[in-house]
């Protein structure tokens, strides 16, 4: 009777081990196989639809009953509206509504107004929505004589006009994320883009005009391609096009250092208040806060539009180097004032409109379910309705990692084998059950030798 019953109880953990491989396997199995993530559950998902939600908002109501929308400290959208019935519309669609004196025609009417005057290099301004104030910025270059004609100008605005004398000087940063070099100096390669037949770099209009070659090394002997497409001033970028036809493997990522990147899965516009991360050649990684849309900066070689204005720090070298927030393309580092030592003020030139301009479209990683393609269109942008779970900007995060140079493969496997919530238990239960099928066999090695020697003792006497 014992011996039946430890026959049954090592066919039962036989058994057992069996079934534990059999479903460790099928869970590893699962893990490697799945698909990737959503990218709509994403945080950028969620800060994606405020900035939307806001924007549409201010559209839908008019530009005389509005003046601009920005996130809010909790991440959701906050509209400056004029009158209580549009305070009411932005209450229903989840928006937060706050009362202001001037509408967005007026603060354009002054922006006008301020772009007629004589031109002082070393100016800059831009519309704050949260304090519905355009506010005028003079670097050190600034004369006192034309700061005081400038003021003029101003006081015949009106008192919602902000004059600040800022330190620095407001410059380009001639000299990214991956270095490109010509006989003009030294820029950053900014976004990955195509026209459905050809690869292109977009990157900064004032880097070099019509006709620059850009290489990769000092010795001029790696060629990356020659500029064939330029707009500065008035706006700043320009488009480098592949020597060789071709962007290569990785074309959807931008570099941050050490050897990786950020892969870019759309562009869009920021919002005022919304965290954004710039990668530049001299500087690398950095971060910080939109703080205003549509400002006018005036260059020593010319004065450029339609800029996002941040207090991001830029260094000379990063001209060109990408802006983004989630995978999210939304601009070119164009120039500014300070450093990253200090601090200061960077203006980029918004990506979309750049695109729009020569035509072209981002290349960004292929669609899920075409692993090993790469798509020359933008793959769907994250996208989300539900406005109330918009997180905070200060949460945003560059976007996901990736390898610059490619390894798109590699890396999505990577990510799935150290997904504890699969691979671990699958692993472990596998593991587990080697162990049981070792033992349970070491154990029947056992009694089997055991019981041999027994018979033999007793039979030899």
């Amino acid at each position: 009777m014992r011996h039946a019953r430890r026959r049954i109880v090592r066919r039962v953990t036989r058994l057992a081990a069996v079934g534990g491989l059999l479903l460790g396997s099928a869970m590893v199995t699962r893990a490697v196989a799945s698909e990737p993530p959503d990218p709509s559950a994403a945080p950028g998902a969620t800060v994606k639809s405020a900035v939307d939600t806001g924007a549409g908002l201010v559209e839908r109501l008019g530009t005389s009953r509005t003046a601009g929308s920005w996130l809010g400290a909790d991440g959701r959208p906050v509209v400056a509206v004029t009158d209580e019935e549009a305070a009411d519309e932005v209450r229903r669609a989840g928006g937060r509504p706050k009362m202001v004196s001037h509408s967005m025609n007026e603060l354009k009417s002054a922006t006008s107004t301020l772009g007629s005057a004589p031109r002082v290099p070393g100016t800059a301004w831009a519309m704050d929505y949260r304090s519905n104030e355009v506010v005028v910025r003079g670097d050190s270059t600034v004369s006192s004589d034309d700061w005081s004609k400038l003021t003029h100008v101003a006081d015949g605005i009106g008192t919602f006009v902000r004059m600040e004398r800022t330190e620095g000087t407001f410059t380009t940063r001639l000299n990214g994320a991956l270095p490109i070099l010509s006989t003009a100096g030294r820029c950053s390669a900014g976004f990955n883009v195509t026209d459905g037949q050809r690869d292109f770099i977009l990157t900064a209009g004032h880097c070099g005009p019509n006709g620059s070659v850009w290489f990769t090394d000092t010795r001029g002997r790696e060629q990356v391609g020659s500029t064939v497409r330029q707009s500065f001033p008035g706006g700043d970028f320009s488009l480098v096009r592949y020597a060789s036809g071709d962007a290569g493997d990785g074309a959807d990522v931008v570099a941050i250092g050490d050897g990786q990147g950020v892969r870019i899965t759309g562009a869009g516009d920021p919002s005022v208040g919304q965290r954004v991360f710039r990668s530049g050649s001299t500087s690398g990684l950095r971060d910080g806060t939109v703080t205003a849309l549509n400002a006018t900066v005036n260059y020593p070689e010319g004065t450029v539009t339609g800029l996002i204005e941040t207090n991001v720090c830029a260094e000379p070298g990063d001209s060109g180097g990408p802006m983004f927030s989630e995978g999210i393309a939304l601009g070119l580092t164009s120039g500014g004032s300070g450093d990253c030592a200090s601090g200061g003020t960077t203006f980029f030139q918004p990506v979309t409109k750049a695109m729009a301009e020569v035509g072209v479209q981002l290349i960004t990683a292929a669609p899920q379910g075409a692993a090993g393609q790469q798509g020359a269109a933008p793959s769907p942008e994250p996208s989300a309705s539900a406005t109330q779970s918009a997180i905070a900007p200060g949460a945003a995060t560059p976007g996901s990692s990736a390898p610059v140079g490619g390894g798109v493969e590699g890396s999505q496997l990577l990510s799935r084998l150290a997904d504890p919530r699969n691979v671990g238990p699958g692993l472990l239960i596998v593991a587990g059950s080697l162990v049981a099928l070792v033992a349970t066999r070491f154990i029947r090695a056992e009694q089997d030798r055991k019981a041999y020697q027994r018979y033999y003792s007793a039979t030899w006497g």
